[in-house]
């Protein structure tokens, strides 16, 4: 085993992470920006008279203000400091943002949407697992199977890949299925083959997306 000690942050690493919040943090309360109580990757700066936003998911940037020339400022300031191996972000009044697609256009309303997110979930799902689902909440959700045998590893490495995936998918834009998806990211934990009514209603609830 070789061990090594690194004089920069190495992207992927446990602390890569934390290093880059720190600095970007740093970086952004010199420019005037102060943190928001709540939530300690949001700021918030007084630029012209108006409130200018940038929060962040790891090295993910979504910057928003009514001018668009203080936007392609701060942008100019983040390629100077951090360089831009690619571009930075993408402009306009309809972005891409972590698989969400933020919609400005109908001025006064904005409008988030994953369709494009759930369309790539639901290719990743075994074709043999098709059908629809009224509701997420069926009423065997809770029914458990007394001696269910753990899933095959290949198995339960896409049960965990997908159950994250819906778990992200009900944190931003499809709430009514944080229940049923608590429930299954409990059973990724233990990797039950659940055969029937359980793995099965777990598919069909991904394959028909009424409310998407």
């Amino acid at each position: 085993m070789l061990y090594v000690q690194l004089k920069k942050a190495l992207y992927g690493t446990l602390q890569a992470a934390l290093l880059f919040w720190r600095l970007l943090l740093d970086t952004l309360q010199e420019w005037g920006f102060k943190i928001n109580e709540y939530d300690q990757c949001a700021t918030n700066n007084d630029i012209e008279g108006k409130q200018c936003t940038i929060l962040w998911h790891v090295d993910d940037l979504k910057i928003s203000h009514v001018s668009k020339h203080v936007v392609e400022n701060i942008l100019k300031k983040l390629t100077k400091k951090f360089g831009q191996d690619s571009p930075l972000t993408s402009k306009g009044k309809v972005i891409e943002y972590l698989g969400i697609k933020i919609d400005y256009q109908n001025k006064g309303n904005v409008t988030f949407l994953m369709k494009d997110y759930i369309e790539k979930l639901l290719s990743e799902a075994p074709c043999d697992m098709e059908g629809n689902a009224r509701t997420p909440a069926a009423c065997h959700l809770f029914n458990m199977i007394d001696g269910a045998k753990k899933l095959p590893e290949e198995k339960a490495q896409l049960f965990h890949h997908i159950v994250a995936k819906l778990l992200y998918l009900c944190r931003r834009t499809w709430q009514d299925i944080q229940k049923p998806i608590n429930i299954h990211g409990i059973l990724v934990g233990k990797r039950l083959n659940l055969i029937g009514k359980q793995l099965s209603h777990f598919w069909i609830m991904t394959q028909k997306v009424n409310t998407k």
